[in-house]
């Protein structure tokens, strides 16, 4: 069982941003979407932990929180903290879709012999 270090790694990220975000310009709504959605985030890391396959909460957070700091940054034309959350949501977007297609292809490859 292989662990999704950079899933947590995101979670906390996202998290963490949440508070920088409430302590530096005092927004509660900063902290209240980095807390949920770096809460979701680290559930839906748990959850590919758990089971490979299972990327469905991992995969719904993060198109999500694309869409939304994709938004804000097209609004706004800011790198920071939209386009910055967008970008990094997208990799490990990808990041998820390939950890799904990797291990279905090794099931599948083990479920062969």
């Amino acid at each position: 069982m292989a662990i999704d270090w950079i899933g947590f790694a995101y979670a906390a990220l996202v998290a963490v941003g949440g508070v920088v975000g409430y302590t530096r310009k005092g927004s509660k709504v900063s902290l209240a979407a980095g807390l949920t959605f770096g809460s979701v985030a680290g559930y839906g890391a748990y959850c590919i932990t758990r089971d490979p396959r299972n990327v469905k909460i991992s995969l719904f957070s993060a198109f999500l929180l694309t869409i939304i700091m994709g938004m804000r940054f097209k609004r706004s034309k800011k790198l920071m903290p939209a386009g910055l959350v967008a970008c990094l949501r997208r990799i490990h977007l990808i990041w998820t879709d390939f950890l799904s297609t990797e291990r279905r292809d090794l099931q599948l490859n083990i479920n062969a012999y």
